[in-house]
């Protein structure tokens, strides 16, 4: 009879002799070593009257690229492209004023305007001391983006657009039709009526419109930004918003001359089901920037939720070719 502690020992030898070679061919090979995502730092910044949160990766010498966020969501729609990115860009993500945890003065007190906005996120470019970057644009970040690009041409290296609209014919008609009509005539009964854009099912129609598989959608997004949206006095600092949304619309030319004169490189990277920003406001990129890079994705308006992997690698790619 052998040991109950000898056959133990006797199978495990065995058992090594058996899986050795599998695990050894499991292991990282010597220069292959696995690269963990970079730390993602949730920082604070001071810029006048505003307290801006932004969350920050990758290393403080490579080049920037600064991401854009737009309605209703925050720096949180960035939560998985950060770490695709951050490897070799230094990744900044801010919340708009009025958007996130950013902080700034009461409506009243603070113009929640798209001019302030991006004379705001200006500021807080300058605080950071970043001098070149890359802009990637969504929605509300493409009117703030762009103002500054028009601005500050000599520091803009490359753009990222998703589903970022500068064009016309990229405005759905059923989308925009209540926000127009504001536009044309602020009364109250037509600001009222775009108030269903602040509930649930509305914040959950713009994540998941679209979308074939809407199992894909992780449902802290939506939540977060219902959360956020029913803080005290956020709705009417979102109607000025909408309603001030004409102002970007009569600057697109003024954002067209800019991609005329500079000719920036530019990827466009786009939810082809978007109910708000249409497939042409992409393909028109090309009649400003024929270089322009536009690429298409089975999903909707908030396509970093169902595509981040597929989209990541195509900015990466697009970034490695174009800024250094």
């Amino acid at each position: 009879m052998i040991p109950r502690f000898k056959t133990a020992g006797l199978v495990a030898a065995l058992m090594m002799s058996v899986c050795a070679p599998a695990i050894a061919n499991d292991l990282p090979k010597p220069g292959l070593a696995m690269t963990a995502p970079a730390p993602v730092h949730y920082n604070r910044v001071k810029v006048g009257e505003v307290d801006f949160f932004y969350r920050e990766a990758g290393p403080k010498d490579a080049p920037v690229v600064l991401l854009l966020h737009g309605f209703p969501t925050s720096s949180h729609m960035f939560r998985d492209l950060i770490p695709i990115l951050s490897d070799k860009y230094h990744v900044i993500a801010p919340d708009l004023p009025g958007f996130g945890f950013t902080t700034a003065p009461e409506r009243g007190k603070f113009a929640y305007t798209f001019d302030n906005l991006a004379a705001q996120t200006d500021k807080f470019t300058q605080a950071l001391g970043l001098s070149k970057y890359a802009i990637y644009v969504f929605d509300y970040g493409a009117p703030v983006g762009y103002r500054l690009a028009a601005a500050h041409p000599e520091r803009i290296t490359a753009i990222i657009s998703q589903n970022g609209n500068a064009y016309e014919e990229g405005l759905s008609e059923p989308g925009w039709a209540d926000v127009k009509r504001y536009w044309n005539d602020p009364s109250e009964k037509n600001r009222n009526a775009i108030r269903a854009f602040f509930t649930p099912e509305l914040t959950w129609f713009q994540y998941s419109d679209g979308v074939p598989d809407k199992s894909l959608i992780a449902p802290d997004g939506p939540a977060i930004d219902n959360a956020l949206l029913q803080r005290p006095g956020n709705a009417e600092i979102q109607l000025d918003l909408f309603g001030d949304y004409k102002s970007n619309v009569a600057l697109y030319p003024a954002f067209h001359e800019y991609f005329r004169k500079h000719q920036p490189p530019l990827l466009a990277v786009w939810g082809s089901h978007d109910p708000f920003f249409l497939p042409p406001g992409a393909e028109a990129y090309k009649r400003d920037l024929p270089k322009a890079e536009i690429e298409f994705y089975d999903t909707g308006h908030f396509a970093l939720e169902t595509h981040v992997n597929e989209i990541g690698a195509r900015i990466h790619d697009f970034l490695d070719s174009n800024v250094k």
